[in-house]
């Protein structure tokens, strides 16, 4: 279903987990930060996977093997085999596999998750660009990857090896705080080189071939804490999804959401799964949810927000005020006021 022409999110009847049949779920700011489990998400994810709603976690972090990100899962109480999960890694690889013959040799420029994923596709990973590489393949290596790993790269795209790269978030979130993620690494070797890489992950079409390829979903829910990739690529795969404010995203971003970074959904985090969306009403300007109105004083270029009640139903409120406002564009309103009095 598009969600071109959003301008507030939508509310559902039924549970979410029972209105989707499987949930695409990120992992960093969603499931986990740090390796931490966030709060709630082990007890919801349970609840819903009781319930008959499959769960797929779809991560952009090309680091770890589907294995190790499994194993992860089910120590922090989600059990998860190694086929739950779908990674940046494994659709590059895919990308990378459709161009080249089998055998062919790759520089890999990342961790063990992208070696085990160009395997699977009978690619040979190298390590130097004077291996005679067909391709540059990039994904996150980690905080230790060093310097030399990047120019290796730049030296075999500037020689005119095609270049991938598995996705390009600038930032992953880490217990503590926010850390440079592989699109921070790629930007080097753009610089470096002037090149552009074809990139694979969330949210460009290849990862969501990849997801549905290996889950099956016939009604998916993305599930996830980024605008930029999460939520875009449910807009690009024209699937509904859920914004959890657990990770990067706050409600300043939300509101000044451009028309694909908008979610069908929006809640505090996985506790959002076990649950309806309640309907946002909006007439003449005035929109309202739960005990919340909000609206956008034209002369002044304010927001305005009355009411109280829970804070989830006052920002769906606003939302649904901003997008409004915005139309095609971005809310450029500054909503610190009407955010504070909900404690967001």
């Amino acid at each position: 279903m598009s969600q071109t022409g959003r301008t507030m999110p939508r509310g559902s009847a039924e549970a979410l987990n029972e209105a989707y049949d499987t949930a695409l779920l990120d992992l960093d700011g969603v499931v986990y930060a740090g390796g931490a489990a966030i709060a709630h998400a082990v007890e919801a994810l349970g609840v819903a996977r009781d319930a008959g709603m499959h769960l797929a976690y779809v991560t952009n972090n090309a680091l770890r093997t589907p294995d190790a990100v499994a194993a992860h899962l089910t120590e922090l109480g989600v059990p998860a085999e190694p086929g739950d999960v779908i990674t940046s890694a494994q659709a590059v690889a895919r990308l990378v596999s459709d161009q080249l013959p089998q055998g062919s040799r790759v520089l890999l420029i990342g961790g063990e998750g992208l070696r085990v994923a160009l395997v699977e596709r009978g690619l040979v990973p190298v390590d130097s660009a004077d291996d005679d590489p067909a391709a540059v393949v990039q994904g996150y290596g980690g905080p230790d990857i060093t310097w030399g790993r990047f120019a290796e790269a730049s030296y075999a795209v500037a020689r005119g090896v095609p270049w991938f790269a598995s996705n390009t978030d600038l930032t992953i979130p880490s217990g503590r705080g926010i850390a440079p993620g592989n699109g921070a690494a790629v930007e080097v070797v753009r610089i470096a080189t002037g090149a552009e890489p074809q990139v694979a992950g969330k949210p460009l079409p290849p990862m969501h071939r990849e997801t549905v390829l290996r889950t099956g979903a016939k009604k998916p829910l993305v599930v996830g804490d980024r605008l930029d990739t999460d939520i875009e690529g449910a807009f690009n795969g024209g699937v509904d999804s859920l914004l959890v404010l657990s990770g990067v995203t706050d409600g300043a971003q939300l509101l000044a959401a451009r028309p694909e970074h908008r979610p069908t959904f929006v809640d505090a985090d996985l506790r959002g799964l076990l649950t309806g969306q309640p309907e946002v009403a909006g007439n003449d300007g005035l929109f309202e949810c739960g005990g919340w109105a909000a609206s956008v004083r034209t002369e002044s270029g304010e927001f305005v927000l009355e009411g109280d009640g829970n804070a989830m139903d006052g920002l769906r409120a606003l939302c649904a005020a901003a997008w409004s406002h915005a139309g095609d564009g971005v809310c450029a309103l500054d909503p610190a006021k009407a955010l504070a009095r909900l404690g967001l």
